[in-house]
């Protein structure tokens, strides 16, 4: 199979922090293209008519080489994985090889920390497993390492939380700072109502004399803005800031709009456009200053087209002000994402 263009259209690259690798505005996630079921409003419609339970491993596979060559004719060049995305890692590496892409022309990230245990089902009563031992991590790095090998740019704490103990875990430190001195770059994603805690907890980290992070990787949307403060601080000390979840896993979508168009009259009415609520969520998150990357979840191309477009989409400050009024205590926020149901 040819090589798609990785260009053409092409998209800005900036720097990931000051840490040195180059990403690009929006960036592609792999959790809905890894496994069948996957937290997130209609993603069985995604992936056929509602009813994917027979989809098999090369059927997805499929699916997701072909998000990923969309991805790379957008000018897409960030993509980020996780050991618990079911085949994410290994769907990644078999379009990184087939396709011949130059581990010089893309930045990969993956996370560890959580095992995927569904088993291929979408009705696995438990999807996947946290675990931030250092156990884990030895487990799952070689793992990684294996599969995404020379591509691989990033390795990241899955979802860190203050209660998971990991950045109290001089252990598990210890072995990312090795990770880092031997060239990969360590980041964490955060996760809950006490984001912004983590992220200033894990701000004052160090290893050898040097801040041990080098990325943060947040979810942040209209929804849910209250680790704007802390994303900002990370910036200013130099560390990447990488938005996920920005359409509050479907919620602020045309999807979404269905299922609440209260909620979808508010964002229209607060942005003073009529385009479609996933341009308006993500222009929101590309309009703030401390963000280097947003990621889309796309599980589809039509989806994945549409994400980037809000690159093209301007919200002044007006907009931004009457948008920010939108969101919710946390613990609300949190709270409904948790009654999703896997699909």
């Amino acid at each position: 199979m040819p090589t798609p263009p990785l260009a053409a259209t092409p998209m800005p690259r900036r720097p990931l922090g000051r840490t040195g690798p180059t990403v690009t505005p929006i960036g592609l996630g792999l959790a809905a293209l890894g496994r069948p079921g996957y937290l997130n409003l209609g993603h069985g419609d995604d992936l056929g008519d509602g009813d994917h339970a027979g989809l098999g491993v090369a059927e997805m596979e499929a699916r997701a080489h072909e998000v990923l060559d969309a991805a790379a004719a957008l000018g897409i060049g960030y993509l980020d994985a996780a050991r618990s995305y079911g085949r994410s890692e290994a769907f990644l590496a078999s379009w990184l090889t087939t396709r011949g892409v130059a581990p010089a022309s893309v930045t990969v990230g993956s996370k560890w920390g959580y095992t995927y245990t569904a088993g291929w089902r979408v009705d696995a009563e438990t999807h996947e497993v946290k675990d931030h031992s250092l156990a884990t991590l030895d487990r799952q790095w070689p793992e990684t390492r294996a599969l995404l090998g020379p591509w691989l740019t990033l390795s990241q704490i899955h979802s860190a939380t203050l209660e998971s103990g990991v950045l109290d875990d001089p252990a598990v430190l210890d072995r990312l700072a090795a990770h880092r001195d031997g060239g990969t770059l360590v980041g964490l994603s955060t996760t809950g109502p006490a984001q912004a805690d983590t992220i200033r907890r894990a701000l004052g980290i160090e290893r050898g004399g040097e801040p041990l992070f080098a990325t943060v990787q947040s979810t942040w949307n209209l929804l849910e803005t209250s680790a704007g403060g802390a994303l900002a601080e990370a910036h200013e000390a130099g560390l990447g800031v990488i938005v996920k979840e920005a359409v509050a896993n479907g919620r602020l979508t045309e999807r979404g709009a269905a299922r609440d168009p209260t909620l979808a009259g508010r964002v229209r009415d607060a942005a003073g456009t009529a385009a479609p609520l996933d341009q308006v969520a993500i222009a929101a998150v590309v309009a703030q200053p401390w963000v280097d990357v947003v990621l889309s979840g796309a599980a589809t191309v039509p989806h994945l087209r549409s994400n980037v477009a809000a690159l093209d989409l301007a919200l002044d400050g007006a907009a931004l002000d009457a948008l920010a009024a939108l969101a919710r205590h946390p613990a609300e926020y949190w709270a409904e994402r948790s009654s999703l149901a896997w699909n």
